[in-house]
C-alpha cells in the first residue's frame, strides 16, 4: 500500500475498507459499492416498468422485444410506448439528483435544493409565459422554461451577492424569490384562457404520462450538451474546502460558483421543459446517496443513480398503485415532504 493511499484512508474514519480512484478524486469503496448496486437495482426496475400496463409482459418477454429485429405489436408496445417513459425517468431523475447535489454542495446545507431556492419555480414562470403570451408548441415552452429557470438564477445570485456568495444568504433570497414567482404564476393562470390554464395546470403538477420519442431526444440531446458542466466538479470539491483554501489552491472562486449555478439550472430548466416541475429529487436523493455512501461530501455520480431510482420508483407508484392514473410529481411532493419533515426532526434533536 503506497503512503498517499495510507494517508487517505487513515483520514477517512468512516471508510469501511480501501478508497478507490475515481476522475475528481477517491471514494470510499463503500459508495462504489453503493453506485453499483443502484445501477443494477435501476435495471431491474425498468424491466418491471416496461412490463406493467394493460398488457402484462414478464421479464423474458420485455428484453426479448427490447432486441426483437421484428416488429410486432409487443415490439411496438415496449419500444414505442413504454421505453420513452422510463428512460425519461431515469435520464431525469439523474439530471435532478446532479442539480440538487451541486447546489447542496455549494450551499453547505440539505435544504439547499433548486426546488427550495426557486429554480425551479423561475422555469415554471417561463415556460407559463411561453403558454399564455406566445403560444403552446414545444419548442417555446422548453425555451420560457430555460430563459425562466436561468433569469432566476442570474437574479438570486445577484441579490444574495455580498462581497462574495454565502450558502445561507442564497437560500434565504432563494425562499423569497420563489414565494414572489408562485403569485405570478397564479396571475398569470388566472390571466389566461381558460384551455390553456388547465393545460398549464396539468403539465405544472409534473407528469410522464406525455413522454414519447419526439419529446424525450430533444431533451436528452440538450443535456448532453450540458455534460461539460461536470469538468467543474473539482473545483467543486475545492469550495467545499471554503472560499479561502479554494482561492489558495488556485480556484477563481466566484466564476467557478457562478459556472456551476448555471451548469445546475441548466439541468433542472431542461427536466422541467419536458415534464412540468417534479419536486424533492433534486432535495432527497443527494442525502440518499452520500448516507448510503458514508462519504463526508456529496456525490455526484451516486446522487444520479439514486435520484434516477428514486424518480422511476415514483413513476411506478403514480402508475401502478394508486386507484387511478396520478402526476409522478404529485407522488414525489408526498413522499418528499415525509423527507423533509424527517430532515427537520433529525436536525431539531441534533441542536437540542
Amino acid at each position: 500500500m503506497s503512503a498517499e493511499l495510507a494517508d487517505r484512508t487513515s483520514l477517512d474514519p468512516r471508510s469501511e475498507s480501501l478508497p478507490v480512484p475515481l476522475i475528481g478524486g477517491w471514494v470510499p469503496r463503500r459508495g462504489v459499492v453503493v453506485a453499483v448496486a443502484s445501477v443494477l437495482l435501476t435495471l431491474a426496475l425498468a424491466v418491471v416498468a416496461l412490463g406493467f400496463g394493460d398488457l402484462p409482459l414478464s421479464p423474458a418477454e420485455v428484453v426479448q422485444a427490447l432486441f426483437a429485429t421484428d416488429g410486432g405489436f409487443i415490439t411496438t408496445v415496449v419500444r414505442d410506448w413504454r421505453l420513452p417513459r422510463v428512460l425519461g425517468a431515469v435520464v431525469f431523475g439523474g439530471a435532478l439528483a446532479i442539480s440538487g447535489a451541486i447546489f447542496q454542495s455549494l450551499t453547505r446545507n440539505p435544504l439547499g435544493s433548486p426546488d427550495v431556492i426557486g429554480f425551479a419555480t423561475g422555469a415554471y414562470t417561463g415556460a407559463l409565459i411561453a403558454l399564455t403570451v406566445i403560444g403552446t408548441g414545444a419548442v417555446s415552452l422548453s425555451l420560457g422554461a430555460l430563459v425562466g429557470g436561468l433569469a432566476t438564477a442570474v437574479v438570486v445570485y445577484l441579490l444574495a451577492y455580498r462581497r462574495g456568495m454565502q450558502g445561507f444568504r442564497l437560500i434565504i433570497v432563494g425562499i423569497a424569490v420563489t414565494a414572489m414567482l408562485q403569485s405570478v404564476n397564479l396571475f398569470l393562470l388566472l390571466r389566461a384562457q381558460e384551455e390553456v390554464a388547465m393545460a398549464a395546470s396539468i403539465w405544472g403538477a409534473g407528469s410522464l404520462s406525455l413522454m414519447n420519442w419526439g419529446t424525450l431526444l430533444p431533451a436528452v440531446i440538450a443535456l448532453a450538451v450540458c455534460l461539460p458542466g461536470l469538468l467543474l466538479v473539482p473545483q467543486l470539491r475545492q469550495l467545499e474546502l471554503g472560499d479561502d483554501a479554494a482561492a489558495a489552491h488556485g480556484v477563481d472562486v466566484e466564476r467557478s460558483r457562478l459556472g456551476l449555478v448555471l451548469f445546475a439550472v441548466a439541468l433542472v430548466a431542461i427536466v422541467t421543459a419536458a415534464t412540468g416541475p417534479i419536486a424533492f429529487v433534486a432535495l432527497a436523493a443527494p442525502q440518499v446517496a452520500r448516507r448510503l455512501a458514508g462519504s463526508a461530501g456529496i456525490p455526484i455520480a451516486g446522487s444520479a443513480f439514486i435520484g434516477a431510482l428514486l424518480l422511476l420508483s415514483a413513476d411506478l407508484i403514480a402508475q401502478h398503485t394508486l386507484p387511478v392514473d396520478v402526476p409522478v410529481g404529485i407522488v414525489t411532493v408526498v413522499l418528499g415532504g415525509f423527507y423533509l419533515l424527517t430532515l427537520l426532526i433529525q436536525e431539531a434533536r441534533r441542536r437540542t
